[in-house]
């Protein structure tokens, strides 16, 4: 679906996603962190080096299916919840890798179909989740696009969130707590001076912190990538909904900081795939 989607805009096409990137730079990152996370499981830890670029005269399409193609065979040798060297604790299978490459092929896939000025509503053909370290196969559409959606909603919060920023010295000026409710799932993240966390709780749970994101899945998916506007998910207080107004400041505050992540990764492309 992403090969797909560039054949119908130029390469040099803007990606209003990505600023700064065109549908040419957001298939060279896809190809190049293929590529990386291949070598982090060939050679048991953090790559230094791998090819980043099309070879002379290789085109990006064909860069980026040999890179998925190559990766693919490692990951299909393994089972999902065998051990591999990972950049997250919590997950050290190749279950993680799986996982980490279905979304970032998904969300890059939403890229550049929004470069050619499709909005899509629809999260399918990436992988089927089945909690940490359970991904199956990226190549294995499973036609449930809300199960992927959710998982990726777990990602972008467990992983990115509660992991990544953290070890990146990211944290809030006061303490913030926030709540996610999305397809029979929920989570509650805090984010102040001294910790930022999440973790996964009932959504009956979830529904009682002050503030609570909600909307469809695949719609809470691509907000907290960025990928879609304040109005794709629903702000407020279960409690007392006049006290919702208060949530976009704290939102505001926590999806900056979630966002200087993710354009910092898109242009790392080196460190994309390491923590």
């Amino acid at each position: 679906m992403l090969i797909d989607a560039a054949r119908c805009v130029p390469p040099d096409t803007p990606v209003p996603t990505c600023p700064g990137w065109t549908v040419g730079d957001t298939m060279r990152h896809v190809g190049s962190v293929y590529r990386a996370a291949q070598a982090w499981l060939i050679d048991g830890r953090r790559p230094g080096d791998w090819q980043r670029e099309p070879a002379p005269g290789q085109s990006q399409e064909s860069y980026v299916r040999q890179g998925y193609a190559d990766l693919k065979e490692v990951l299909d040798f393994h089972d999902a919840q065998a051990e591999a060297p990972t950049w997250w604790p919590d997950d050290p299978t190749y279950g993680f890798w799986r996982r980490r490459m279905a979304h970032d092929t998904v969300i890059h896939r939403v890229d550049v179909e929004g470069a050619g000025g499709a909005m899509p509503v629809e999260i399918t053909g990436s992988g089927v989740p089945g909690g940490v370290g359970g991904m199956a196969g990226i190549a294995e559409p499973s036609g449930n696009g809300d199960d992927i959606a959710v998982d990726g909603v777990d990602e972008a919060l467990m992983l990115w969130f509660g992991h990544r920023l953290p070890r990146l010295g990211l944290c809030g000026t006061r303490v913030g707590e926030v709540a996610v409710v999305t397809g029979g799932r929920g989570w509650i993240t805090v984010a102040g001076p001294d910790r930022v966390f999440a973790r996964r709780c009932d959504p009956a749970e979830a529904q009682s912190v002050h503030t609570v994101v909600s909307g469809e899945p695949v719609e809470v998916y691509l907000w907290l990538w960025g990928r879609r506007g304040p109005g794709a998910v629903t702000i407020g207080s279960p409690a007392d909904g006049a006290d919702g107004a208060r949530a976009p400041g704290i939102r505001t505050k926590r999806v900056k900081r979630a966002r200087m992540q993710v354009r910092r990764r898109r242009t790392m492309p080196s460190r994309s795939c390491g923590r």
